[in-house]
C-alpha cells in the first residue's frame, strides 16, 4: 500500500505540481536516519514520503488522527501519533525503536506548521533521539507546499531540498546542550532555504 499510495502520490506531484527533489543521494540508503524538514502545510509530510524510495515513519501531532479517512492515509504512509506540549514516553519509544532497527524517521522539528513560512525554533528532542539512537539527521527544506490557492497560485512548482546528514554525537552533547546541538540542524535547513529563495531571485 505504502508504494503504490507513494507511486499515485509522485505522479500527481510531478504532473501538477512539477516537483523537483534535489540531494536524494545524501539519505543513506539503509540503517536508521532521521528527516528533519521545514514545515509549511499538510503536504509536508506526503511530499517527502514520496520523495526518497525509502519508507519514512513520521511523528505527527495526535490531532491529525482524529479524522478516520485522513488518520487511514497518514499512517498508511507510516504516521504515528505523539502528543504535543509534554514528554510523550509513548511516542519517544516509538522513534527509538524505528531508528534502531534501521528505519527513517521523518520529524518537523518545529513542533508545528509555520504560518507565515518563516522558520521557527526546534522543539526539544531532536538531538535527543539522534544521539540516544546513534544516527545521522539529514535537513531538509521543503518549498512551494504553502503556496497552493495563495497568492494567485493554484499549482505552484513544490521542491525538496536533502541536505549533507549531520552527526550529532555523546561527545558533543557534552559541549553543547541538546538545544544547541537543535539548533544547529535548523541552521542548516535556514541556509537550504536561503540558497534557493536567492536562486529563485
Amino acid at each position: 500500500m505504502y508504494k503504490l499510495l507513494c507511486f499515485v502520490l509522485g505522479a500527481i506531484f510531478s504532473i501538477f505540481f512539477r516537483w523537483k527533489v534535489i540531494g536524494a543521494e545524501n539519505v543513506p540508503v539503509a540503517g536508521g536516519v532521521i528527516i528533519a524538514a521545514n514545515h509549511v502545510s499538510l503536504w509536508d509530510p506526503p511530499v517527502v514520503g514520496t520523495a526518497i524510495p525509502r519508507r519514512i515513519h513520521f511523528m505527527a501531532k495526535e490531532e491529525l488522527f482524529a479524522n478516520p479517512i485522513f488518520s487511514w492515509l497518514i499512517s498508511k504512509l507510516g504516521a504515528f501519533p505523539v502528543k504535543r506540549g509534554i514528554a510523550d514516553r509513548t511516542a519517544i519509544r516509538t522513534a527509538l525503536s524505528l531508528l534502531e532497527n534501521g528505519s527513517v524517521l521523518g520529524l518537523f522539528p518545529e513542533g508545528t506548521r509555520s504560518k507565515t513560512g518563516i522558520l521557527g525554533a526546534a522543539e526539544p528532542g531532536l538531538a535527543m533521539l539522534a544521539i540516544k539512537a546513534g544516527v545521522p539527521v539529514i535537513p531538509t527544506a521543503i518549498i512551494g507546499t504553502n503556496k497552493v490557492f495563495r497568492d494567485g497560485q493554484l499549482l505552484p512548482k513544490f521542491k525538496v531540498i536533502f541536505g549533507k546528514p549531520i552527526i550529532l554525537t555523546r561527545d558533543n552533547a557534552g559541549k553543547d546542550s541538546l538545544d544547541v546541538m537543535s539548533g544547529k540542524v535548523m541552521e542548516e535547513i535556514g541556509r537550504l532555504l536561503k540558497e534557493e529563495t536567492k536562486a529563485i531571485k
